[in-house]
This record gives structure tokens, sequence and C-alpha cells, in this order.
């Protein structure tokens, strides 16, 4: 089939080399001259394993093609992808939907024959209804069905999520729709994954409601290893005794501090604004949003707290910038609040992030940006751990100690036993964990 992808960034990016390695015809469309010059030149925009060679081997086969020209991709294609931004709406925190609602005008103009326009982009519930009206507004003559089909991709795991999805939710409203996405995703078959039609607006409210509940799980472990911390348990094996229980399952009970990312806050967020825009408050979701953004804060507090209360012309050491490992996203990353707090009370902060430190130079000042985690180290009063890169997480921890002013060390991520740490000779602080205690749980999976 021949496939077109509005928007060249993560998701239009990524979306498009899986369909193309399917064997579809795909043309990925960006405003940016600079980027699809890039995109053409094999250059990658974003960090996510294994993209480039996926988008290199499909564009040399010809199946993967970018380019400017909106029209001519759309009057070709049988489908085609909405994937742009929706940034949060500065003052209000709404979704911003006009990079939707001028894709779809543009379409609108482009279109030839019958067309099924896919809203990949994450909108809130009832958006492809505007883009429909907006479509018939603009070309009424248009023979266009519109789908809700959001992504659930992991940044750092997009392309194994996307070819091993959970399942694919497919929202519509006109059943010409169902034969053209079931033919879109058929490849798909051999994985068994499942393919979910619903009502359009289902389908959109269910990408908010998935993200919501994630961001609560994450929470609600922040919140348990802060009470542990007081009560002297062990929130490692506390998220191992609760998630053994089916119903509520292992993943995302890993405290830490904070979630961030490009999906995270601003869908969070949105989902709150649509509960009051429909006088549904959403409580639960209100709350998350509010402790996850003090925490980002607060991390930065314990970290001052480790180094006696005073971090005024100290060197604080930072091991990772970017929200998670195994991409550069910068966005609404824990580290930049620690950073700030950490600067707001005098500290020196020198950072290393394996591939986060062309964006963070962009977002946060007064940052030292060094070349590995030992020249991080160096002089330091304190190392901290806030993303769980490979690269950090069999340091050679004498080495470490040697090279730092005070050997303390706060593992805002549980990657280290308190006992190597202290065998080594550093202080050692982590999450919701007793002083000098290890995790049995975290022993037992070490055992397996």
């Amino acid at each position: 089939m021949r496939l077109t992808m509005i928007g060249s960034g993560y998701v239009g990016l990524v979306s498009g080399a899986c369909f193309a390695d399917f064997g579809h015809e795909v043309t990925c469309v960006d405003l940016s001259e600079a980027k699809i010059a890039a995109l053409q030149d094999g250059q990658i925009p974003i960090f996510e394993p294994g993209l480039e060679t996926l988008v290199s081997e499909n564009a040399e086969a010809g199946r993967l093609r970018f380019t400017t020209d909106l029209a001519a991709a759309v009057a070709d294609a049988d489908v085609v992808f909405i994937a742009v931004g929706t940034p949060s709406r500065r003052g209000d925190g709404h979704a911003d939907l006009s990079y939707v609602y001028a894709a779809a005008a543009d379409i609108a103009r482009a279109v030839t024959g019958f067309t099924v326009i896919v809203t990949k982009s994450t909108v809130p519930v009832g958006t492809g209804d505007e883009v429909e009206r907006i479509m018939r507004d603009v070309n009424p003559d248009a023979d266009v069905v519109v789908v809700s089909n959001p992504e659930f991709l992991r940044e750092g795991a997009a392309i194994d999520d996307f070819k091993r999805p959970d399942r694919i939710v497919i929202g519509i409203e006109d059943e010409r729709a169902r034969e053209v996405m079931t033919e879109v995703y058929r490849p798909l078959y051999l994985n068994q994954a499942p393919l979910m039609f619903t009502g359009r607006r289902t389908a959109e409210l269910t990408k908010y409601a998935g993200n919501a509940f994630l961001a609560l799980k994450i929470t609600f472990i922040n919140e348990m290893a802060d009470l542990c911390e007081k009560t002297g348990a062990n929130v490692q094996d506390v998220a191992r005794g609760i998630g053994l229980d089916k119903r509520i399952g292992p993943k995302f009970l890993n405290a830490g501090p904070g979630y961030g990312g490009s999906c995270f806050p601003k869908d969070t967020l949105a989902l709150v604004k649509t509960g009051q825009d429909h006088d549904t408050p959403l409580r639960l979701v209100e709350t998350t949003v509010s402790i996850n953004d003090q925490r980002k804060r607060s991390m930065g507090r314990k970290v001052i707290a480790a180094c006696g209360g005073d971090v005024r012309g100290k060197a604080i050491g930072i091991l990772g910038l970017t929200f998670k490992p195994n991409t550069d996203d910068m966005r609404d990353a824990p580290s930049i609040a620690i950073i700030q707090t950490l600067r707001d009370a005098g500290a020196k902060v020198r950072a290393f992030d394996p591939e986060g430190m062309a964006m963070a130079r962009g977002m946060i000042d007064g940052v030292e940006y060094c070349q590995d985690a030992y020249e991080v180290a160096q002089g330091a009063a304190c190392v901290v751990l806030v993303t769980e890169w490979n690269a950090f997480r069999s340091l050679d921890l004498p080495r470490l100690k040697a090279s730092m002013a005070v050997p303390t060390f706060v593992d805002l991520r549980n990657v280290y036993r308190a006992r190597e740490m202290e065998a080594a000779g550093l202080t050692y602080v982590s999450i919701g964990r007793p002083a000098g205690v290890d995790s049995d749980a975290a022993a037992a999976e070490a055992a397996e």
C-alpha cells in the first residue's frame, strides 16, 4: 500500500520506517527543508536504537522516501497518517492541536480519490470529529474517512514496540476504514498482534488513559519509597511483593526521581484539562501530576541532605541527563529540576550523558559537561546517578572513589547494592531502602 506520514519527528519517522520494512511504500513529509535534506542524506535527527539502520535499508530499497511536497505525497496515497506534535499549550496545559488542524486542511486540499486519514498524534477525545469537520469545510467533495490510531511506542524500544505490539487500537466511524486498516497492519498477523477496533473517541481516550495509569503507578511507588525511608522498609521488596500479584503486575514499579519525557507529562496534563472541560474532574490524575512535579525538586534536596545540608561551592557530579536511557530526549527530564535545585543552592554541577548532552546544552545553563563518569567524579563532593544507562551500571567504584573529594554516591535509580558500595569505601544513598540494606528481591533476581 502507499502510505504518507505527515510529520517526520519521533512518531512519524519510526512508524514510517517500520511500515516500509513491512513492504509498504512510505513517504515521510515534513515542512522543515533542513530535516528532509538531512534524512535524504541518511542523517537521523533523533537517537533511537536501530532506527538509523532501518531507515537506511528501506530508503536504499526504495520503499521509504522523504519530501517537503505534501500535496504530491498525499495525492498518491491510500492512507495518510497525521503524526505531528501536540505539545502542551502555553498558559493552560491543553494539547496544542494547531499542527494537527493545519495538517488536516493541507491534506484536504491535496487528497484525490478515496483515502483513509489516520490521526497518529496523541490528541484529546473528539479531535477526530474536528479533523473531519475541517476537511469537509476545506474540500466538501473529498472522499475521506478519519480514523484514530494512537501510538504506544516507548522511547528506546520503539521499533520492537511497533513490530511486536501489545495491541493495535483503531478507532473508526466508517466501516470502509476497517478493511483498509486491517491491510495496513496485515504483516503483524504473524506476531499475533491483537487488532482492536473501537469507536474513534474511545481510541483517542484509550491512549490518554493508558499513559495516565502508568504515570499513576510510577507516582504510587515513589510515594511508597518515601514511606519506606521513614519506616525502615525496603521499596524494592515492596514492589516485588505487590508486582507478583497478576492484577497489579511488576512493570512501572521502580522507584526513582519521577517521570519525564515527551508523553507522560503533557498527556496527563491534557487529560486533566479534558476532564475539567467536561465537568468530570480527574482527581487521581491531577494529584499524580502535582506529586511528580514536586518530586523532581525534592530529589535535588535529597542530594543536598546527603552532602550534609550544604552544597554551596561544592562540585556535584550528575550521571545521566535524559529522562530514560537509550534516548536523547531531555523533555521534562528529572535531571533538569534536580540540577536547578542544586545550582540554586550554590553547587557547581558537572554532568555526563551518553546521548543527551547536545540537547541538554540548549536547556540547562551553568553545567560543565564531561567526557565520562570518571571526569564527572573528579573533585566531586557527591556523584548522583540520575539515568540508568548501561554505561553506569558497572562503574569501577574504587576508581570513582579515588577521584572524588568526598566519597558520597546518591543512586536515584537503585542500580547498585549497598554492600558493594560500602566495600568500595563509598557512602551510599538510594531510594526507599534502609541504609546499608540490600533488597532481598534484587538478590533473588540476581541469583535466577
